[in-house]
């Protein structure tokens, strides 16, 4: 399962087209195949070496990136929790870790108002 917004689904003119041809996936095959998960692999390796990207890229790292900027967006667990695909909320607390420049930042935003 992929999660992205409903409107980036519809500005998507290849879903409408996969659609009018009777594909099942929204992203298939030439064969009519749902991509596994090797061919995702070596589709993101193809677009992020072009991108001159430092840093390998895969599904879970892909996963991992959404389900921590969710988290930093302020997205109840409650919420996250039937996309990330984790049986319990607990188990979300990986993506709470912050880094130190966002925890400075938000320390430097509220001290002002620390009553001394």
């Amino acid at each position: 399962m992929v999660l992205f917004p409903f409107s980036f689904k519809e500005l998507l003119a290849h879903a409408d087209r996969a659609e009018k041809k009777g594909a099942v996936y929204l992203f298939e095959s030439s064969w009519k195949k749902k991509y596994t998960d090797l061919g995702i692999r070596k589709i993101l390796k193809k677009y992020s070496d072009q991108a001159g990207m430092v840093h390998s890229v895969s599904p879970p790292k892909l996963r991992h990136f959404l389900l921590t900027w969710l988290k930093k967006q302020g997205i109840d667990d409650a919420l996250i929790q039937p996309y990330s695909g984790h049986a319990s909320r607990k188990s979300l607390e990986v993506y709470s870790k912050l880094t130190i420049s966002d925890a400075q930042g938000e320390y430097e935003r509220v001290i002002p108002d620390f009553p001394v």
